[in-house]
């Protein structure tokens, strides 16, 4: 599948024809240099390696930047590979946001906001005790039981209890092409996408 690497740069929001209000992502997608061109011959199955945003070389490992000199571009900072990428492409092209259309339907990947360790108010949306009479002490956001004693005297593996919440890969579907600015490399898709400012992404056909 086609895809292309991007950065977000924050949310706007525009009318259409009918007046509606409709909030959008704005992300920097490319352009991207190919890096690496995989084969079935040589590697067992299709596949094209992006690089995007460029790097100093003074922070590029040395197996890295022999990798970089052999597609003959400069050290990037962001690599990811594509399989069964769509058209015709060689080592050393570019692939901008032109390969996007108006309207056509996107998947953005990302890593969404860590928030740390919470509990099960905000990392699961239980309701918490709203009774606060009858003696209640502190037990007004605690998660409540988590099983029984004597059978199955264990906690089952999933029960949804506190912890580390965000910082995860995330996959958006289906989200829109509103614009698409070649010009400045521009993507707007419609609705949100995960990840802070500036973080990486990846934009999918």
């Amino acid at each position: 599948m086609s895809g292309i690497i991007g950065k977000k740069v924050g949310m706007t929001s525009f009318y259409d024809d009918n007046g509606k209000n409709i909030p959008c992502t704005v992300i920097e997608a490319g352009p991207c240099v190919i890096t690496q061109v995989k084969t079935p011959e040589t590697d067992g199955y299709n596949a094209l390696q992006l690089g995007f945003e460029d790097q100093k070389e003074s922070r590029v490992n040395q197996p890295k930047m022999g990798h970089f000199k052999k597609a003959k571009v400069s050290p990037k900072k962001k690599l990811v590979e594509f399989r069964d990428f769509e058209g015709e492409f060689n080592l050393g092209d570019s692939v901008t946001v032109e390969i996007f259309e108006e309207g056509e339907y996107v998947d953005v990947v990302g890593t969404s906001k860590g928030k740390g360790f919470q509990g099960v108010v905000k990392r699961y949306n239980f309701r918490g005790v709203g009774d606060a009479t009858h003696g209640q002490h502190n037990r007004m956001r605690a998660p409540g039981s988590i099983g029984a004693a004597s059978y199955p005297a264990r906690v089952f593996k999933g029960m949804r209890m506190a912890g580390q919440m965000g910082n995860k890969r995330v996959k958006e579907t289906n989200l829109q092409v509103m614009k698409v600015f070649p010009e400045k490399n521009l993507l707007v898709v419609k609705g949100a996408i995960p990840g802070a400012k500036n973080s990486y992404v990846i934009v999918e056909k």
